[in-house]
């Protein structure tokens, strides 16, 4: 038996894998002017689009369990980007809410897709192929929650 099935070349996997591990390399010099790492951006991202929710709605929204979320607000909370209080309708509930430097990040870190989508241009995938491939790769993530019943 030849086994190509597990050639690393034949499978999805790894290309996706190899793809986010260097994209996210591709943020690091923007993040590091803001002091933060990629997941602490992507909680930003969340918090920006809505902010005061709870840490369920951010662990959800990024498919991340609220154990590997926690520790992350925490550092930010004591880099002074957000705060956490107890919700006043259910103690078990923590509202995560972006201080004025968490809000202030929002006009800095506003031109990095833009210089990100810079960078891609200049090589040979155009921006109407990154489109579709961000369209592919959101279709396959949902139906991945679906199988795995992850909402």
């Amino acid at each position: 038996m030849e086994y190509g099935q597990l050639k690393l070349s034949n499978q999805l996997c790894f290309p996706v894998y190899a793809a986010s591990r260097l994209i996210t390399r591709e943020y690091q010099p923007y993040l590091y002017k803001l002091g933060i790492t990629y997941p602490q951006y992507l909680v930003l991202m969340v918090l920006w689009e809505k902010d005061s929710i709870t840490v369920n709605e951010i662990a959800q929204k990024l498919i991340l369990n609220t154990n590997t979320v926690t520790p992350l607000l925490k550092r930010m909370e004591s880099q002074g980007i957000l705060s956490r209080k107890r919700s006043g309708n259910d103690e078990r509930k923590v509202i995560v809410q972006l201080t004025e430097k968490g809000k202030e990040m929002r006009n800095e870190a506003s031109t990095i897709p833009e210089n990100l989508a810079r960078a891609f241009a200049a090589g040979p995938i155009s921006t109407d192929e990154l489109i579709e491939l961000r369209t592919k790769l959101n279709k396959m993530i949902d139906l991945l929650i679906e199988k795995n019943k992850l909402v």
